[in-house]
């Protein structure tokens, strides 16, 4: 709630009076601000790397997949809501249909923050039918569930409110996150300051690609990058095609990361990033190979860190 003009006055003078009594002066008190909260963790790819192996796991045990009404999608859902409410997350489980299955959205709050100002970072959980969807999208999902982790191990406290989210059934259309936008009232939508999505994070011949979007999101990322020597592009490809659509569409201001799919990485891109020109950014994109082996490491720890740059800058 915003001070009144008089009880700003008041507090000020308070402050002032304060600090002339501790010795200091009036220039002093003027400039006072309180202190910024610490700078956004490394994220340890190998913990990334252990929620990508749980899942990889979980699709081998339920048919090779963790797509949508399937066993092993529910059953990635529920390891990671299990982490979340062991370190203090308030979760919640929204259920919709889409194809005559049922399917699962998983939302989990971390306690406090200004319920007016809402950050929200995500990605989509399932995957298609014909593999265990590591990259596409384990990958994002993995690396928000750690981003998530970290903030409980910090006992971060923004000044807004941090909301994280999995989606269910994205591959069928963005159905889950459509459903999650549509129910929301126009207040709570106004509510939410932006949405980060992150899908495909960990492509085996990557590019770094940013959402060209909201404007100031956008510049979160690109200064992330920019400080680690990183070149970065504006993504053309999953442009509209994942969960952010259903938010920008409703008015909502996102931004993202990518590292590429079936398009083929140019001699220029290979030249600035590494990597195999002629090559597609992600050889199994929708394939039965998308395994744990079908991820670069570099990639995702760059990336899953720029999650959490993202969300402590953002949300300070």
């Amino acid at each position: 709630m915003k001070l009144s003009v008089s009880t700003r006055a008041a507090t000020a003078g308070a402050v002032a009076m304060v600090t002339l009594l501790a010795g200091g002066t009036l220039a002093d008190a003027a400039t006072t601000t309180p202190p910024r909260p610490a700078a956004a963790p490394d994220i340890p790819v190998t913990s990334v790397k252990a929620h990508l192996s749980q899942l990889q796991s979980i699709a081998t045990a339920n048919g090779g997949n963790r797509a949508h009404g399937r066993p092993g999608y529910k059953a990635s859902l529920d390891y990671v809501k299990a982490k979340l409410d062991s370190a203090g997350f308030t979760t919640t489980v929204q259920q919709f249909t889409s194809s005559g299955r049922t399917g699962y959205n998983l939302i989990a709050d971390w306690p406090g923050g200004d319920p007016d100002q809402v950050l929200m970072a995500g990605a989509h959980l399932d995957g298609v039918s014909s593999g265990p969807a590591i990259n596409d999208n384990g990958s994002g999902s993995a690396a928000v569930l750690e981003t998530a982790l970290a903030v409980a191990r910090a006992r971060y406290r923004p000044t807004k409110h941090l909301r994280f989210a999995w989606w269910g059934a994205e591959e069928l259309g963005l159905v889950g996150s459509r459903y999650y936008v549509g129910r929301l009232t126009t207040g709570d939508r106004n509510r939410i300051d932006g949405y980060l999505n992150f899908d495909m994070i960990g492509s085996p011949n990557p590019g770094y690609f940013v959402y060209d979007d909201d404007p100031a999101i956008e510049k979160t990322f690109k200064d992330y990058f920019a400080g680690i020597g990183v070149p970065t592009e504006p993504d053309t490809e999953g442009d509209g095609r994942s969960d952010h659509a259903s938010f920008k569409n409703a008015g909502v201001p996102v931004g993202g990361l990518f590292t590429g799919a079936g398009r083929l990485k140019s001699a220029a891109q290979a030249a600035k990033w590494g990597g195999t020109a002629g090559r597609s950014f992600d050889r199994c994109y929708h394939s039965s190979c998308d395994t744990t082996a079908n991820i670069d490491d570099t990639a995702l720890d760059r990336n899953s860190d720029a999650v959490a740059y993202a969300v402590w800058e953002l949300s300070a």
